[in-house]
């Protein structure tokens, strides 16, 4: 588990690593503040008519699993 504090122009914010398992973003590792119960992975999805102004991207979730270091969040494919 990697921990670093850093300042933000307020208080002290705890930042450690997480590493996601399973779906679309498996390996991937990041750092979070505050243990968050959920997180979401968003990924662009190419349009075959670029002529709009919209945006579409896929939405994944992820769950925190277990409590102890390292911490790791699971892809939920169930989630909408």
């Amino acid at each position: 588990m990697s921990e670093a504090l850093e300042r933000a122009g307020g208080p002290a914010v705890g930042w450690e690593t997480a590493e996601l398992e399973g779906g679309p973003a498996d390996g991937t590792r990041i750092r979070v503040s505050g243990r968050p119960r959920v997180l979401q992975v968003t990924a662009e999805c190419p349009l075959e008519d670029a002529g709009h102004d919209v945006r579409v991207a896929a939405v994944y979730v992820y769950r925190r699993v277990g409590g102890v270091p390292p911490l790791r969040y699971a892809w939920d494919w169930a989630s909408p």
